[in-house]
């Protein structure tokens, strides 16, 4: 029973960080007054630079670099056209999704000639786990061991990553200058330009921390938890990660909480899929993939109250002369 839980949050964790540094990079975003629909296609093109990378010169850190490089490019892309356009935020973000599904499968097909998938990367090519300190010594403890040397240890960098973010965030946010300006440009952009501080360039830093979370959680799909570039492997994460950040209320703890039980829900949907379930027989596959989606939608519809979000969000910001 032990091991079975233990296994069942081992694999919750994996499948939560890339939806908590999606939520986290949302939350910077958003935060400073730029909706972002585009965590999805940020996070493709992430994946993909990553994958082709690393299949090209064999590393890991150099696939990852890539990740972080296409992720910024499309943040940037992103925060031209919002920002400094002053176009509608909402349509941008869709265009980014779409450039970045259709770009991805054309560039792997061109590339690769392999259907838009990229080769499959050796093990050198790849983000490996991490041992914690005395991972293999305690193992045989009752209880204690399965802990420490299966659920917390034996993660790639970007899992850890991903929950000291979470934190991290946090202190940033709600302790520091910085976090001050970037919530001021999300709820009030004109009292932050009184104060003699640039809106523009703040937002511009947030949609840039956005655009550096998602290359993360990219990487993380094509390097760690799968070994190489498939087209759409992103599979929705990224709108999952919104629902997450609306449920959050855009505080990153409560981020954390949330992309947690929803990770919890696709792992106990994994590990659903054939048994038994009362009075139906054999789960039926689609509707254990379907459920956490399902739970979103019910969970947003009426069990978080009211979610507010910043005040100028979605508003391009016009200094008053």
């Amino acid at each position: 029973m032990i091991e079975t839980v233990v296994l069942l949050l081992d694999s919750t964790l994996r499948l939560s960080a890339p939806l908590l540094l999606a939520c986290l990079a949302g939350l910077y975003s958003e935060r400073a007054g730029v909706f972002d629909i585009g965590l999805e296609g940020k996070m493709l093109a992430a994946a993909f630079a990553a994958a082709a990378t690393a299949a090209v010169t064999g590393s890991a850190w150099v696939g990852l670099g890539a990740a972080l490089l296409a992720s910024l490019v499309f943040a940037l892309i992103h925060g031209f056209a919002c920002i400094t356009a002053r176009g509608e935020q909402i349509v941008s973000g869709v265009a980014l999704n779409f450039l970045a599904a259709g770009l991805t499968a054309v560039l792997g097909h061109a590339w690769f000639s392999q259907g838009g998938k990229t080769p499959a990367l050796p093990r050198d090519a790849r983000l490996g786990p991490i041992e914690l300190p005395f991972a293999q010594t305690l193992a045989d403890i009752p209880l204690l061991g399965p802990i420490w040397s299966e659920l917390l240890s034996g993660h790639s960098l970007p899992v850890y990553l991903a929950f000291a973010a979470a934190p991290i965030s946090w202190w940033v946010l709600w302790r520091t200058r910085f976090g001050l300006r970037l919530r001021a440009a999300g709820e009030n952009p004109a009292a932050l330009d009184t104060a003699g501080v640039s809106v523009i360039r703040t937002r511009y830093m947030g949609v840039m921390v956005c655009g550096l979370l998602c290359g993360v959680a990219g990487a993380y799909l094509s390097l760690a938890q799968s070994a190489g570039f498939i087209p759409n492997m992103s599979a929705g994460k990224g709108f999952i990660a919104l629902a997450a950040l609306i449920f959050a209320k855009w505080r990153p703890m409560q981020a954390m909480a949330a992309c947690l039980l929803f990770g919890f829900l696709d792992a106990a949907a994994i590990r659903l899929q054939g048994a038994e379930l009362p009075l139906i027989g054999p789960a039926p596959v689609q509707l254990i993939q379907a459920a956490p989606y399902i739970l979103t939608v019910v969970l947003l519809a009426g069990f978080i109250g009211r979610a507010i979000p910043p005040k100028a969000g979605g508003r391009p910001y016009v200094k008053e002369r």
